[in-house]
């Protein structure tokens, strides 16, 4: 197995340090308003320094932390947080032919302590063969050749986190329409179901079939990624995938909706895992495996 990750990407540590930030203005008591007044900075730059758009420079963060009172140590710890923060994900290589959503998706799931997918359509990333994944994403991009082996190419290197010394407990709830699709053809389908069963065989790897038997489900629609985190300063992440409005991440809040609610969909992630029994796992993908044999 592959060496474990050195520490989080940094774009966790951008999330943490943007975060902080916000508590810490908010334990002072203050608003943007003021803050910005105070600092003689305009109120758009605070606003994009805590939601991330742009990097606070360490003698900003120094003033900014001892305007807000918070104590030495903290502002030493946050100073170096900002540092790593500023540091460039491995991911960026592929930022010509990946959305920044899907870089930053990338960077959650490489530094992720447990990983839950819900997938209606396709076998999830992480699990498929390197001729499968070509075979989508020559689908998908198929008026953008030029983009096709780098995204095969990105969805390979994720794979490396199901094999680390300490890998991420990875859990998978897939439709069972998505093994009685035939992608890239018979013989791409019946090497990738192979593929599946061998990964099953991993402790840290949990693959659950939707039987048809079920129905209609929470949630069926849409794909999904829940994210946790091995530091408990980190919240849980949800990502969305939406044809209309392209890969979008959500994060924990007051005022998230149940729509974009990460605690939700890890509350439906559950109730899906009870609907799904992992004991019909093996059973199902080998009907399927001798049907496509016949």
């Amino acid at each position: 197995m592959a060496d474990g990750a050195a520490g989080p990407d940094p774009t966790v540590h951008r999330r943490r340090l943007r975060n902080e930030l916000r508590k810490a203005r908010e334990t002072a008591q203050m608003t943007q308003r003021d803050v910005a007044a105070a600092m003689d900075w305009s109120q758009s730059k605070l606003i994009r320094i805590e939601t991330g758009a742009v990097n606070i420079s360490t003698n900003d963060l120094r003033a900014l932390l001892n305007h807000y009172g918070v104590e030495q140590a903290k502002i030493v710890s946050m100073v170096e947080l900002a540092r790593s923060a500023r540091e460039q994900t491995k991911w960026n290589i592929y930022r010509d032919v990946a959305a920044p959503e899907y870089i930053a998706f990338c960077g959650y799931e490489s530094s992720a302590s447990v990983i839950r997918n819900f997938e209606p359509i396709l076998i999830p990333g992480l699990l498929q063969t390197e001729e499968y994944a070509r075979s989508v994403v020559s689908t998908f991009e198929a008026n953008s050749p030029h983009r096709i082996d780098s995204l095969v190419d990105l969805r390979m290197q994720r794979q490396e986190i199901v094999t680390l010394d300490n890998p991420p407990s990875l859990h998978f709830v897939i439709d069972e329409s998505v093994i009685r699709r035939e992608v890239g053809g018979a013989e791409i389908t019946r090497r990738q179901l192979k593929h599946l069963l061998e990964l099953s065989e991993y402790p840290n790897v949990t693959i659950r079939i939707m039987p048809f038997s079920q129905g209609m489900y929470p949630r069926m629609r849409s794909p999904y990624v829940h994210f946790e985190f091995p530091a408990a300063e980190d919240e849980d992440i949800l990502y969305l995938e939406s044809p209309a409005r392209g890969d979008i991440i959500r994060e924990s809040s007051p005022e998230e909706t149940e729509e974009v609610n990460p605690v939700i969909y890890l509350g439906i992630f559950w109730q899906l895992e009870q609907l799904a029994p992992k004991e019909e796992f093996r059973g199902k993908v080998e009907q399927r495996l001798a049907d496509l044999e016949r």
